[in-house]
């Protein structure tokens, strides 16, 4: 005689060693996206280094077309710090507002990162064609992620079955 299964059982067991799809939460996912375009962002800076002449052109005092000064520095602190604080942010703020933070933030830097291209030669469409769409994919990753970020429901439309998970009777709960 085989024992009754409990209701919240499992019909069936999955096989032995399949690997169990856990979802991340939303804060954690925007977290590591910030993370990840941060890394991206530094290393295409540092691969700028190997293309011929930039060295020389950085001592020389300048970069691209702009001249080093401390407020051009002050400008590039600000564009990657702003990613480096929004890993901290995604993961503290309140929901509401790391939505709303998230969506304001991942919109405007898809043109900054779009500006990466200024002064690039054409020699170098490839590169930055290349490191420009995967900013850009992980911009939109966020924005994604934030736009569908998953609502939570009252108490009262839970119990009437309007959020859209089917009602179950008292011998179910």
């Amino acid at each position: 005689m085989t024992p009754p299964q409990s209701p919240t059982a499992p019909a069936t067991l999955p096989p032995r060693g399949a690997l169990q799809d856990l979802r991340m939460a939303v804060p954690a996912r925007l977290a590591a996206a910030w993370t990840s375009l941060m890394f991206l962002v530094i290393y295409i800076d540092y691969f700028h280094l190997y293309q011929p002449g930039a060295i020389d052109q950085i001592r020389g005092g300048g970069v691209y077309e702009f001249t080093i000064t401390p407020t051009l520095v002050t400008v590039f602190l600000v564009v990657i710090g702003i990613p480096a604080l929004m890993v901290m942010l995604s993961m503290t703020l309140p929901a509401r507002v790391n939505r709303a933070t998230n969506l304001v933030v991942a919109a405007v830097y898809i043109p900054v990162m779009i500006f990466n291209a200024a002064g690039a030669s054409s020699d170098w469409a490839l590169y930055y064609g290349l490191s420009i769409g995967v900013e850009v994919l992980i911009l939109a990753f966020i924005l994604r992620s934030a736009w569908t970020w998953p609502r939570t429901s009252s108490p009262a439309t839970a119990q009437a079955g309007i959020v859209g998970a089917p009602l179950r009777t008292q011998q179910q709960a």
